[in-house]
């Protein structure tokens, strides 16, 4: 654990301990972390999961990366520090309701390996299931649902993920979606599959 900044604090454990939760709730908290450049389908595959879990009668919830850049994180830019600042940030709220027995959705970029190991090794072996969204960047930015490459080939935006700036696609995803094969409901199902298939929901 990180030495915090602030002093005069004390860490106190709770007297529940995860398992205790999991018992109460029927359910195994995990994080699905969804990442893939900017126009490749993380958010609305995410956010279909969370649906298709909720259906199921799972406790599910989503965090999205641009949502969470309106709160949370309103004090960062996309400068590699702020990048990752961000996901430090995200990954320990994940890890919370981790811990809570919930099951997380989590759509970000999250272009560094590095940030996104750092995060699974916050987590409980098994509890983190890295979703790549593995979608060409010329399919990305023929989607362009934001303007977002029109703005960064326009010089408008610098430090651009798959255009200025590097995206390190994972090595070893539990899981690979592709949307430019798949429709959103075929990839979602990918998904929920995993999850039956490795005990978190039924």
């Amino acid at each position: 654990m990180a030495k915090p900044t602030s002093q005069n604090i004390t860490w106190h454990d709770a007297n529940v301990s995860a398992a205790q939760r999991s018992a109460a709730t029927g359910q195994k908290g995990a994080v699905m972390w969804f990442t893939g450049l900017s126009g490749s389908g993380k958010s609305t595959v995410s956010r279909r999961v969370e649906q298709m879990l909720l259906e199921r009668g799972a406790f599910v919830y989503g965090l999205d990366g641009d949502n969470v850049r309106f709160g949370l994180n309103s004090d960062l830019g996309f400068a590699p520090e702020d990048r990752k600042e961000n996901i430090r940030r995200i990954s320990k709220v994940a890890k919370l309701f981790a811990d809570a027995s919930v099951l997380v959705c989590t759509a970000f970029i999250s272009p560094y390996r590095a940030g996104r190991d750092a995060c699974r090794e916050k987590l409980p072996a098994g509890t983190f299931i890295e979703v790549f969204v593995d979608t060409p960047v010329e399919v990305c930015e023929a989607r362009d649902p934001k303007g977002l490459y029109k703005k960064a080939r326009a010089g408008e935006i610098k430090g651009f993920t798959g255009i200025d700036a590097p995206y390190e696609a994972p090595l070893n995803p539990e899981i690979r979606i592709k949307t430019a094969e798949k429709d959103v409901d075929a990839c979602a199902q990918q998904v929920v599959d995993y999850l039956v298939a490795n005990g978190f929901v039924s």
